[in-house]
């Protein structure tokens, strides 16, 4: 059939309208912080044979990887699948799972008795037990340090009355976490967003034409992969070749990268990360669908942000992920870690690689975060987790724009967000004394990098601290085209009498009552410095982020004695006497 290519642009939006429509359900009806306020959460859709047709909402790392719990439930539920079934999953190894704190609720979409399509949520639960609370045991050296595991399972069992909830496994699982009221709140908010997303998806079917549906979610998956292959005549032909290094396997620094080497051979990829180090003993090893993820999150960030946003975009990439190394490990490594580090540093390796064959598109380094997660005890004797996401860190600088001074994981691409610091107090035993931005951090370059923040907030409670500070130490951004890498970042813990504590990159320690202090490393820049605008120079010594003495040392521009404008005579001399 010849699709008109107006309607299968309209059938791609409506796709993607009923992804976000889902993520509106959940952002408003979850109990958890981390998906009310920081949307640690995604939507997607796949087709009846478990492609990905929209990844429109939420975190680029949750959603490329989607396809393959589609395709576990498919395999081990063949011919046992019904109206009104919800499956849930988790595991990295056997049931497409990314790592185990993010669950996979999958509601299969029937019309007229035809399965037609998944209507899918992962999300980040805030703790699934294991060895520390909030999940992130960074003590962990196998899998089965860090929480509950879960197969391809039934839920919910379809059936001629209805849907039945297995009470018996939901107990289970309440069972499974120091935070049941937390589980049960966001698990009812992920299974009610998919039936939002099934009861959109059965009328687009039913206005398409149940028998013709597929053809159209076919055509809007062909249409990517042409979108995908003029991306790829851009490329120069031939091999290029990144690493991104890894300097701890969170016990002891070590001497390990993620390496891959990308063919472009006419209108195809290989992407190919042979020389990657073996997996390590710590829990940064990567599944294979965390690993795909963050490849299909490198290519189609180094493109426009038009792209479209489906499996059908990576029809011509083929990716070797070597067994037993850091980018799929072999049971029973522990994962926790991997939807951040090593996903960041797989995207890091792809971008530099990306960059000698299109070098008008290269992009900076972002930095790495430097977060703790804190649990604890409230007063009432209830349990808490707090994520330590505001001291978040910085993007770094592309060709036109400068590096984002505070926006998170690389791996989300700014899909999570920040949370509310009043909404924190009222949650939390804390009181926030400052998030500010830092100064003369920031990646130097033509387009800077993001400063990153000076984060502090006080803890009213003993409380465990599971640190998970990759950014902390050496800068780990870096720049590109002559631009520079932002600072390191620095976590601090004061203690209540006066005890400072240094703390590690990794490890789980448990301390009084204190003050946490983050300082997040700032993103890398792009491009010279020597050549940066002077207006944009002074603009970020006013806003504070360059300091006038590296505005003269690293830019070449003078600022007034005022502060407040550009010394145009010492500046025209700066530069003129630069080599």
């Amino acid at each position: 059939m010849n699709l008109d290519p107006v309607t299968l642009a309209l059938v791609q939006n409506r796709l993607d309208h009923i992804s976000h429509q889902m993520g509106w359900v959940m952002t408003r009806t979850a109990r958890s912080p981390i998906f009310s306020q920081s949307h640690d959460f995604s939507c997607f859709i796949a087709d009846a044979r478990g492609t990905l047709i929209s990844q429109a909402d939420g975190i680029p790392i949750h959603t490329g990887g989607g396809g393959f719990a589609v395709r576990a439930i498919l395999r081990d539920f063949k011919g046992d699948i019904a109206p009104e079934d919800v499956f849930l999953l988790n595991d990295p190894y056997t049931a497409g799972g990314n790592h185990l704190p993010d669950w996979v609720i999958t509601r299969p979409v029937f019309v007229g008795g035809k399965l037609v399509a998944f209507a899918c949520n992962r999300a980040h639960q805030a703790d699934i037990g294991g060895g520390a609370a909030g999940t992130y045991n960074s003590a962990a050296t196998e899998i089965f340090h860090e929480g509950i595991r879960l197969p391809v399972l039934k839920l919910i069992e379809g059936g001629p009355k209805g849907g039945k909830v297995r009470e018996d496994l939901w107990r289970l699982l309440m069972l499974n976490t120091r935070l049941p009221e937390a589980l049960d709140g966001d698990l009812r908010a992920m299974i009610g967003s998919t039936r939002i997303g099934a009861e959109r998806l059965a009328l687009l079917v039913e206005e398409l034409g149940v028998d013709r549906a597929d053809e159209f979610f076919e055509g809007v998956l062909d249409h990517a992969d042409r979108r995908f292959q003029t991306c790829i005549d851009r490329l120069a032909q031939g091999v290029w070749k990144g690493e991104e290094p890894v300097d701890n396997d969170c016990f002891e620094p070590i001497d390990a990268r993620i390496a891959v080497t990308i063919t472009v051979k006419g209108r195809k990829l290989v992407v190919d990360f042979a020389g990657t180090s073996p997996q390590v003993r710590g829990f940064k090893n990567s599944s294979i669908a965390n690993s795909t993820s963050a490849v299909f999150m490198s290519l189609a960030s180094f493109f426009e942000p038009d792209l479209p946003k489906n499996e059908g975009a990576f029809r011509s990439v083929e990716i070797r992920l070597p067994e037993g190394t850091l980018v799929n490990a072999r049971m029973p490594a522990p994962m926790t870690m991997n939807t951040v580090f090593v996903a960041h540093e797989i995207i890091h390796a792809m971008w530099k690689a990306l960059a000698q064959a299109l070098p008008d598109r290269a992009s900076a380094g972002w930095s790495k975060a430097v977060h703790a997660v804190t649990a604890g005890l409230r007063e009432d004797g209830g349990r808490y987790v707090m994520y330590q996401w505001a001291g978040a860190p910085a993007g770094g600088g592309v060709e036109g724009r400068d590096g984002f001074h505070l926006i998170g994981h690389l791996i989300t691409l700014g899909g999570l967000t920040l949370p509310n610091l009043e909404t924190y107090e009222q949650l939390y035993p804390a009181r926030f004394r400052r998030q500010e931005l830092r100064r003369d951090t920031a990646g130097a370059g033509r387009f800077r990098g993001g400063a990153g923040c000076d984060y502090e907030v006080e803890m009213f409670t003993p409380a465990d601290y599971a640190f998970r500070g990759e950014g902390a130490g050496a800068p780990s951004s870096f720049g590109v085209a002559g631009g520079r890498a932002g600072a390191g970042g620095e976590v601090i813990l004061t203690l209540a009498d006066g005890t400072r504590i240094q703390a590690p990159k990794y490890g789980v320690e448990r301390h009084g009552v204190g003050t946490y202090r983050a300082l997040s490393p700032g993103g890398g820049g792009y491009g010279d410095p020597k050549t940066r605008d002077p207006e944009r120079v002074l603009r970020d010594v006013r806003d504070g982020i360059v300091s006038a003495e590296s505005a003269e040392n690293d830019y070449a521009v003078a600022i007034a004695a005022d502060g407040r404008s550009i010394d145009r005579a010492r500046t025209d001399r700066l530069r003129k006497a630069l080599p």
